[in-house]
C-alpha cells in the first residue's frame, strides 16, 4: 500500500508531519528521501508538534550536530541527518545503537547508511517535486506498524 499526497504548501507539509505524528506509536523509524530543500525538515517540524514536543524546542535540521533528540509526551523523537557521515561504519560513533528503544520515533534524512547495514524502517516518505514545484509526498510502508499508520492517517 503505497500512498501519495501533493502537497502545495509547507503547511500541508507541516500538517502530515502533524498527523504523523498523532498516529505514530512506539518503537518507529521513518525515512526520508528527497533532495535539499524538498521539504523533510519541514515534515519533522510537524511530526514532533503532532508527538507533543514543547513548542520551545526549535526543530532544525541536524546537519552539522548529525543528531537532534527531542522529549515527547510518552516518547523521544531522533531525528538524524546523515548527509555528511563518510561510512556505515560512523554510526557506531555517533552513538546510533543508543537511539534505539521502546520509547524511540527515529526520523532519518539521508538513511542511505542505515539502509546499507539492513537497518529496518517502518514508513520510507519520499519527497519529489512535480512540473509545478508542488512536493509530491510518497508514502512507502514496510511491514504491520507501517501499513497500520498509514491506514490511519486521514489524507
Amino acid at each position: 500500500m503505497i500512498k501519495k499526497i501533493i502537497s502545495y504548501t509547507s503547511e500541508q507539509t507541516l500538517d502530515l508531519g502533524k498527523q504523523i505524528g498523532q498516529t505514530v506509536s512506539s518503537p518507529f523509524a521513518i525515512a526520508l528521501k528527497g533532495d535539499l530543500g524538498a521539504g523533510k525538515t519541514t515534515l519533522v517540524q510537524g511530526i514532533a508538534k503532532g508527538l507533543g514536543v514543547d513548542e520551545n524546542y526549535y526543530i532544525t535540521s541536524p546537519t552539522f550536530n548529525i543528531i537532534n533528540e527531542y522529549p515527547a509526551k510518552k516518547v523521544r523523537l531522533c531525528h538524524l541527518d546523515l548527509y555528511r557521515l563518510g561510512s556505515a561504519d560512523e554510526l557506531e560513533y555517533i552513538g546510533f545503537d543508543d537511539l534505539t528503544g521502546p520509547d524511540a520515533i527515529i526520523v532519518v534524512e539521508w538513511p542511505d547508511f542505515l539502509e546499507k547495514i539492513q537497518f529496518k524502517f517502518d514508513l520510507e516518505i519520499k519527497f519529489e517535486f512535480d512540473s509545478d514545484y508542488n512536493r509530491v509526498i510518497s508514502l512507502f510502508p514496510s511491514g504491520h506498524t507501517g501499513e497500520n499508520m498509514i491506514t490511519n492517517l486521514v489524507l
